[in-house]
């Protein structure tokens, strides 16, 4: 009889990790990879190329729950022909529900007719509800989608189910894309006006720096290839110790505001589960002036060795040029690695350590120690960019590769973060019970 209670409480133990277990696998496999899906289809190969290329898979991997419209290499054809890849991946975004919808809820819609939200909804670059998606179920079994417009048709039917992961991610093909005036248009990004668009963003100090040193002709050269233009608002310029950059030579302005940007399209969706460095237009090989990022829930930081900077909103998304806005300054550490002197006049702070507390390092032991320290941070060669700790709250930065890998995909999705949260919960609760059986 004395050993009922333990029993007890093992299995009560051995339950709740399986628990743990269940929602831990549960938060696993509700993470999808779009082009991985429809990879090897050879039916697909237009769209999903298209997707890559467009970024537009990184956007629908981010959701938790998704349907993907897709359509055959001969309707994308059709479609792609003479449109820019701006108005590609526009086309791509309407294609994709933010719901989940198989064929049994298709055909079993409340009324007969649903209204959803569309990835390019979302971006708000819609006018109106214009990105809304109008499913209705049609005569004669058939399923039609249309934008939201006014008087729009319903030229898109579906055809049939690819693939799905149940309520997260549905895959199904469509006979046409979903259109309406006014989505295809986008004007080029090089007949943009940049120094415009920066000053309209509250950009504008960043704006003249490069307009003055000659970097804006190096942007624009790069907007057609591919450019992420990273710019620091103009309050970025009045953090508190910035370095003096009227003090920088010509060459070090220029690589400074090189390392504002990256040779490559990459909106901040794709930022959100990029691993490993990310070079720069002034990075030089081995590591030198790339970029690492972190990821926090919705949000995401640049690391530059030295500290981290928010993106805090897209200014321009006109593939394959974007344009984020950063809300501090990036300081690369191959440049500031040490004491960098700030922005406001030195030398009140330099009659300080000389009138009061210089007197005061009498103690033998920490004088030597306090100026080995700054003998080493006044060397950046001796210094690499990972492992300066000013900003130990988002440290997975400064882990190996694999671990900031590890969390930007932990965080991808919210389902999976409170699946793991709920088992934690159940843990708590659990075992203290557990030790009065």
């Amino acid at each position: 009889m004395a050993t009922a209670p333990h029993n007890h409480r093992g299995h009560l133990v051995l339950l709740v990790l399986s628990l743990a277990a269940a929602f831990a696998a549960a938060a696993d496999s509700s993470s999808h990879n779009i082009t991985a899906l429809l990879d090897g289809r050879s039916e697909y190969t237009l769209y999903n190329s298209y997707l890559s290329e467009t970024k537009v898979c990184d956007e629908i991997n981010s959701e938790h729950t998704v349907t993907v419209l897709v359509l055959t290499n001969g309707a994308m054809s059709s479609l792609v022909a003479n449109l820019s890849l701006a108005d590609i991946k526009n086309a791509l975004r309407m294609l994709t529900l933010l719901d989940y919808f198989d064929e049994k809820k298709l055909h079993s819609l409340d009324a007969g007719s649903e209204l959803t939200t569309s990835l390019y909804q979302k971006t708000g670059q819609a006018a109106g509800n214009m990105g809304h998606v109008n499913i209705t179920d049609l005569r004669g079994g058939k399923v039609g989608f249309a934008s939201a417009a006014p008087g729009a048709k319903f030229q898109s039917t579906y055809t049939k189910r690819v693939d799905t992961e149940p309520s997260t991610l549905s895959v199904l093909e469509v006979s046409d894309p979903i259109t309406f005036p006014g989505l295809f248009g986008s004007p080029s990004a090089s007949s943009v006006n940049l120094t415009d668009i920066l000053d309209k963003a509250g950009c504008k100090q960043f704006a003249q720096l490069i307009v003055s040193s000659g970097v804006v002709k190096m942007y624009q050269a790069a907007m057609d290839k591919a450019l992420t233009l990273l710019a620091p608002n103009d309050d970025a310029f009045k953090a508190k110790g910035l370095p003096d950059l009227s003090k920088l030579s010509s060459a070090d302005l220029v690589t400074l505001l090189q390392y504002h940007a990256l040779p490559q399209y990459a909106p901040k969706a794709s930022l959100k589960v990029a691993k490993g460095d990310i070079p720069t237009l002034a990075s030089t090989g081995a590591g030198k002036y790339d970029l690492s990022v972190v990821a926090s829930g919705d949000d995401v930081f640049l690391d530059t060795g030295l500290g981290k900077s928010r993106v805090a909103s897209t200014v321009l998304d006109d593939t394959p040029t974007v344009i984020l806005k950063v809300d501090s300054l990036l300081l690369p550490s191959e440049q500031f690695g040490g004491a960098p002197s700030p922005a406001p006049a030195p030398e009140p702070a330099a009659d300080v350590p000389a009138s009061a507390p210089a007197p005061e390092t009498s103690a033998p032991a920490p004088s030597p120690k306090a100026a080995g320290k700054k003998k080493k941070a006044k060397s950046p060669s001796h210094s690499p960019p990972a492992p300066p700790a000013d900003s130990p709250d988002l440290a997975p930065a400064d882990a190996p590769e694999g671990d900031a890998a590890d969390k930007v995909d932990s965080k991808k999705n919210g389902g999976a973060s409170a699946a793991v949260s709920f088992a934690a919960t159940v843990a708590c609760i659990a075992l203290p019970v557990a030790a009065f059986l």
